[in-house]
Order: C-alpha cells, then structure tokens, then sequence
C-alpha cells in the first residue's frame, strides 16, 4: 500500500500558525520559515519587482542555519515529507505578502519523490487546492533543480504541470546537468543563469560581449532568461546589457520572511550601478 497519502496528510499535520497569521512547520528540532526573494524586470531606467522565489529558512534554538546544512542533513526516507511542507508552507503564506500581480517561483527537485505515479499525483493536488490560498496556476513557476533525473520521468512532469497552467524553468544553467540537452526536452519557459558561473563569467573583460549571444540563443528557442546571484554593480550590468528579461540577487534584494512588509517601488538603475557594493533594501521588518 502506497503510504503516499499519510505522508501528505502528516506534512500538513505539521504545519502551525503564529500569533499574526504567518505559518511555520515543524521538523524535529527544527522550524521552518517561509522567506521570499524579489526577482526584478527591466522597465525603463528601473527594475520593476515582477515575482518572488519562495525559500526556506531552517531555525534551530532561533537561530538560521545556511540552507545546504539544514537540507543535507534530512535523512532520504525524510526528505519528501519536508519538500511537500516546504511547497505548503510557500503557498499559504504567499497571500501574506500584500503585492498583488507577483508569480511566485517554487523549487522542485525531481529526485526526492522517485515514483512517477505518486509526483503526478502531489502535482494534481496541488494544483487543486491553490484556490485556497488565493492563487491559481498562471501565477507559479516551477524551478527544476539541477538534477541527474530520468528524462522520461522529467519529461512527464513537466507535461503534468503545463497541462495545469504552470510555467517551468530550469535553474541553474551552466552547471551540472542544466544544460543544452535539457532545454531542448523540456522546452522551458524561462532558464535560470547559475548566480556563481555567472559571477565567475563576469570577471572576464569581454563578458559583455560573450553574453548577449547566449542569450539571444535563449530567446530563440523560446525561452526567458533570468540572472540569479547579482551580488556586484559589474554583475548587473554585464545582465543588462545582454538582454535577460529578469534580474534577482543581493544586490537588489535580500530574500525576508513572510510578514514582512513589501515594498513596491521600483530601483533606479543609475543608482544600482553606480554604488558597488550597497544592498538595496526592498524591504522593512514589521
């Protein structure tokens, strides 16, 4: 028998609410967070804040823990419990950003639920409830992790979701098995530049012009383009004038957690560029 269902039913079980309305899970020692980070579009002189990437912060004892250590440490037989409560956790609490018009990006890793049977139906319950957090499918974009995934099974996922609404990209470009190949089967919507490769390609001095044609290649077969890891003025600028359709990073804006509140305004240009190393706030804590 499929335990599938209790392993939904347990992450939801897990999941509480603070004394404001913004929900949190609960992973042994562990309590998870949901923080958004802005991604920004071109509009002129400015960028204009379009969507966010959902992400989780993992707090022991009150404290963050860096991603990778919370995530590396979740046991195998664990680790779909807490994506499914992650992917929960994202979804109730987008509504608690304030900002209507945003998409909300969400991560999917193609490893953790191996069962082509059971990762269509998490899709289709999914895409279900959203109307239950006041969302609806043309709103999300689902990030596929840089992940050595059966192609068959990648292939049939990504046909589930848009056969909903959903739009998909590829994160991390430029890396490990984000390549080429890749875009070609699963013909996404948008591809996300790997933010370190990024950083790396940057330091060379004819960056911008070895960067526009990939991503004009990009566009050609149908595909946005988003820069991740903008840390640096040189990083933004070296984007731009490539042509991306999409900027998010440091330097524009740090991820923060849900509640807090959003500040629609869009960033000039001119200032991001000539201030080297400023993070510009998008947002004040309550």
């Amino acid at each position: 028998m499929s335990v599938w269902p209790d392993r939904r039913r347990n992450a939801a079980e897990a999941i509480f609410a603070d004394e404001i309305g913004i929900e949190y899970g609960v992973y042994g020692e562990f309590r998870l967070k949901s923080a958004y980070q802005p991604i920004f579009a071109p509009r002129g002189r400015s960028l204009a804040p379009v969507a966010v990437e959902a992400l989780i912060e993992a707090q022991r004892d009150a404290r963050p823990l860096a991603p990778p250590v919370f995530f590396d440490g979740v046991p195998s037989p664990d680790r779909l419990f807490v994506e499914t409560m992650c992917r929960m956790l994202h979804l109730r609490n987008f509504r608690n950003i304030g900002v209507e018009g945003l998409d909300l990006f969400f991560n999917y890793n193609p490893l953790v639920n191996d069962h082509l049977g059971r990762a269509l139906a998490e899709i289709r319950l999914m895409t279900r409830h959203l109307g239950e957090f006041d969302l609806y499918p043309g709103m999300l974009v689902c990030e596929i992790t840089e992940q050595a995934a059966d192609d068959h099974v990648l292939a049939s996922l990504v046909r589930e979701m848009r056969r909903d609404g959903i739009r998909i990209a590829i994160d991390d470009f430029g890396t490990g098995h984000s390549t080429e190949a890749r875009i070609a089967l699963l013909a996404p919507d948008i591809v996300k530049i790997d933010g370190a490769w990024f950083a790396e390609f940057c330091r060379h001095a004819a960056a911008e012009r070895f960067f526009r044609p990939l991503v004009s290649t990009l566009h050609d077969r149908g595909a946005k383009v988003l820069v991740e890891g903008i840390e640096q003025a040189v990083h933004l600028r070296v984007a731009l004038d490539g042509g991306v359709d999409f900027l998010q990073g440091y330097h524009l804006a740090r991820p923060a957690l849900a509640g807090t509140i959003f500040n629609e305004e869009p960033l000039s240009i001119e200032a991001l560029l000539g201030a080297e190393s400023k993070v510009v706030p998008l947002h004040q804590r309550r």
